[in-house]
């Protein structure tokens, strides 16, 4: 299949790069509200089971930076559906795994196999004409967005009904059926790059170096999804503790914040339109301002201001991510794969600091400080974005790129 770039992808197209990135990422977060259930199941006791989420974690960051990059390497199609097929094994082998040490390689492998998700995403920018880039990209997003918050919900329920291991086997199946209709319908695409896979690497590690636009971006979503993993790794224990919700509750309680993913095609076009700028004062302050709506809610018992915060949590998170990402996806078209997995591993370390924080700060501090310290963070990234002297242009920094 071939695409014009003047005219860019089609609706169609654009609902399967979306849909995709939604099924495939949400591989990652199955297990988070299944561990006490699949701890006992394969003989790991409770604080050894936390590593099943652990390591995927892991083994997602180790495919963001040794994986990801491949895209500007290897015909995108083929690198998309092998990541993709290889996910499937892995899934197979979580839904049969009697034994810990099984459990957590299969763990570490659906993690890796999982950043397929960021292959896609810079697949969709080089298919998408510049004055829609944002928009295309935006719409993506939300696809990913979704599958983050359904996962942990879907999961759930499944697990209620047919327990754990049918959770990963219906994975399984829905990434063999995705897996084919990638494979027919995404279009080829052939970097131009002629180096190596070691030169590859090495220039990934020199980018946040070189392009002080990429090092800025990453910060302020490091921020932002730091505020993210706290806020929705802290309100389940809110949730059962003060509002005494049970696990069923607070998987529909989840199910609002998928609200959140509408932002990211309005931030596409808020990009596309030159707007990056106030978009990001925006999208940082209101994830502050959603820390004290959560505070208003959990004093005034109600869990529909609860609620509120979390879409306005996620509206900003989202927003934050598309304007980044058509930010750095214009620094040099022929190292999209590198920039966003690097983009993409230094904000995951901000999401992995907030969830590691989340328990120490709710048991000493309690709900109130965890929305201090959540409002403090984009916070500090509003004003580094604001203390910048001068915008970073677009171009800077591409000495470094290899022109042979």
């Amino acid at each position: 299949m071939t695409i014009s770039q003047k005219t860019g992808p089609s609706a169609a197209m654009v609902l399967l790069l979306a849909s995709t990135c939604g099924i495939v990422v949400a591989n990652i977060y199955y297990a988070q509200p299944l561990i006490d259930m699949i701890g006992p199941s394969v003989g790991l006791g409770p604080r050894d089971a936390s590593a099943i989420v652990s390591l995927t974690q892991l083994g997602y960051a180790a495919g963001l930076l040794l994986l990801v990059p491949l895209g500007d390497l290897v015909e995108n199609r083929l690198l998309v559906v092998l990541t993709v097929a290889a996910s499937i094994p892995a899934l197979l082998l979580a839904a049969v795994a009697r034994d810990g040490t099984v459990m957590l390689a299969a763990a570490a492998l659906i993690g890796l196999t999982s950043v397929a998700v960021q292959m896609l995403v810079p697949l969709a920018a080089h298919l998408s004409p510049e004055h829609m880039r944002g928009r295309v990209v935006g719409n993506v997003m939300s696809g990913l967005l979704v599958g983050i918050l359904l996962a942990r919900p879907v999961s759930s329920v499944i697990a209620n009904f047919a327990g754990w291991r049918a959770v990963f086997l219906i994975s399984a199946a829905v990434m063999l059926a995705t897996l084919a209709l990638l494979r027919f319908s995404l279009p080829h695409r052939r970097p131009h790059a002629k180096h190596h896979y070691g030169a590859l690497l090495a220039s990934l590690f020199a980018l946040p170096v070189r392009m002080p636009l990429l090092r800025q971006r990453a910060a302020y979503q490091a921020a932002a999804f730091a505020g993210f993993s706290l806020f929705w790794t802290g309100v389940p224990l809110l949730l059962a503790h003060s509002f005494h919700y049970s696990q069923t509750g607070i998987a529909a309680f989840a199910l609002v914040g998928a609200a959140g993913a509408l932002a990211a095609p309005l931030a596409g076009r808020m990009a596309d339109r030159g707007h990056t700028t106030v978009g990001t004062v925006f999208a940082l302050a209101s994830i502050s301002l959603s820390f004290l709506v959560a505070f208003l809610g959990a004093s005034t018992h109600s869990v529909i201001v609860l609620a509120l915060s979390g879409v306005l949590l996620d509206a900003g998170v989202q927003t934050n991510l598309v304007l980044s990402q058509r930010s750095i996806y214009t620094l040099a078209p022929e190292i999209r794969s590198r920039l966003n997995g690097m983009f993409m591993a230094i904000f995951f370390i901000g999401g992995a600091v907030g969830s590691a924080i989340t328990s120490p700060v709710f048991g000493h501090f309690g709900w109130a400080g965890l929305c201090v310290v959540g409002a403090v963070m984009p916070a500090l990234a509003l004003v580094y974005f604001a203390s910048a002297s001068r915008p970073v242009k677009a171009r800077e920094g591409l000495l470094f790129v290899n022109k042979k």
